[in-house]
């Protein structure tokens, strides 16, 4: 009885932190609405400093994670999202600077036009308030997340995973003293207080009101349980199950190299390919040269009949493949009956993340473009564009294949909402 109680507790003193964390992001919210952008780029800057001094701070607190993680026996693609070195500190400062350096997207005027009463009316960008953002692995989500939301006069309340706890709250003391040192409120980036579950429910509650929007990054549980139990809207990607298909048009060495990189730059990332389509009327050509080029750099193919043939190594592939978000080096295989069957395949077992067709027929990409109902679709590209930062967003808070509001990487303009602004001399309706 007393463990019960002692729980119960815990979970109270979490939920009251919780919504006080809530409660004053919100004060924040209202000043940040109305920085001005120098103020905004100001903290950047200044975190970005404290990021490159704080460097040994960082990398000692991601030492502790990385120590935790491999005793519970991680996986390497989990322990490769995790680890922090020098060079992704710098990256993490030349993005916040990067992010200033952008147009302030608040205030922007979207529409102006004039109706017959003499009614001037302009909608107009501003702030969607107080963004909650639900992450696991991903330190780096600390620096991009907050700082996309400050420079978008959006407060934000933060919520690591507990694998990266050390990591985000000494990357989170950086963005602080960047506040700090411009004069704008500390929790206008807030971190919660806890790792807990207790925490995560909590804002899915919407912190007494005080959350406007949530957005997850992590695995499929994390985003499966936020679009379940949210009460507040949700900006979130389920899965990438990402296609590459190869037209019968395609130059296969262009086919090789954007293939190679789509799956195996980075086999973490949501953008990683997992899927090969090959035209039959080219896969006499292409697929075999294309499975190799996998094999030979310690990729895992699994595939239908025909990759089977293309090379012993590839092992059969279940039903279960072709649904797959493996984000490990493995992708599944699969010839199909030209442009048509290639856009069948990804509508059924897609997830509407990124697909990219590899054509030198126009007509063909432009099909593929037109009819493939993804949030990221590319011709002759790596599926591993699929980022904010390569958008010219200066970063993204993460990747919405919804149909409201946001879709695809979510940036500045995307954490914006609007309002109008209507201008009269008297005008009273009759």
């Amino acid at each position: 009885m007393t463990s019960l109680r002692s729980v119960a507790q815990e979970s109270e003193t979490v939920g009251a932190a919780m919504r006080a964390v809530g409660a004053a992001a919100r004060a924040a919210a209202r000043a940040l609405a109305n920085a001005p952008r120098a103020q905004k780029d100001r903290a950047l800057t200044q975190a970005a400093a404290a990021l490159r001094a704080r460097a040994g701070e960082i990398l000692a607190a991601n030492a502790r994670d990385l120590a935790a993680a491999k005793a519970r026996g991680l996986a390497a693609a989990f322990l490769d999202r995790l680890t922090l070195d020098g060079t992704r500190i710098e990256a993490m400062a030349r993005g916040l600077e990067e992010i200033a350096a952008l147009p302030d997207p608040v205030g922007r005027v979207l529409a102006r036009f004039e109706r017959p009463n003499g009614l001037l009316i302009e909608r107009v960008a501003t702030p969607l308030g107080v963004v909650g953002v639900i992450y696991e692995s991903r330190p780096n989500v600390t620096a991009d997340a907050g700082a996309l939301c400050l420079k978008s006069g959006n407060a934000a309340v933060l919520r690591g995973g507990s694998d990266s706890f050390h990591s985000s709250a000494a990357i989170h003391a950086c963005l602080v003293e960047g506040l700090r040192g411009a004069g704008l409120p500390e929790a206008a980036i807030s971190a919660a207080p806890s790792a807990s579950r207790e925490a995560v429910a909590e804002m899915l509650a919407g912190l007494g009101g005080a959350l406007d929007v949530i957005v997850p990054r992590g695995g499929r549980s994390l985003v499966e349980r936020v679009q379940k139990e949210a009460r507040v809207p949700v900006f979130a990607h389920l899965e990438g199950v990402v296609h590459v298909y190869v037209d019968r048009a395609a130059d296969l060495d262009k086919a090789t190299k954007v293939l190679v990189n789509a799956k195996l730059r980075r086999t973490g990332v949501c953008g990683a390919a997992e899927k090969l389509l090959v035209d039959k009327a080219c896969a006499a050509t292409h697929l075999k040269p294309l499975v190799q080029a996998l094999l030979d750099r310690g990729c895992a193919v699994r595939g239908d009949g025909a990759a089977m043939a293309a090379d012993p190594r590839v092992t059969k592939a279940s039903e279960e493949d072709w649904r797959a978000e493996y984000l490990d080096a493995i992708i599944a295989a699969k010839v199909v009956d030209g442009l048509d069957a290639a856009i069948a395949q990804i509508e059924t077992y897609g997830s509407h993340h990124t697909d990219c067709i590899v054509t030198e027929d126009r007509e063909a990409a432009e099909k593929f473009l037109k009819e493939v109902d993804s949030a990221i679709v590319l011709h002759n590209a790596s599926t591993q564009f699929a980022d904010g930062g390569e958008f010219g967003f200066g970063g993204e808070i993460g990747i919405a294949t919804g149909r409201m509001h946001a879709r695809g990487p979510v940036g500045l303009e995307q954490l914006c909402t609007f309002k109008y602004k209507v201008r009269g001399d008297g005008q009273v309706r009759p």
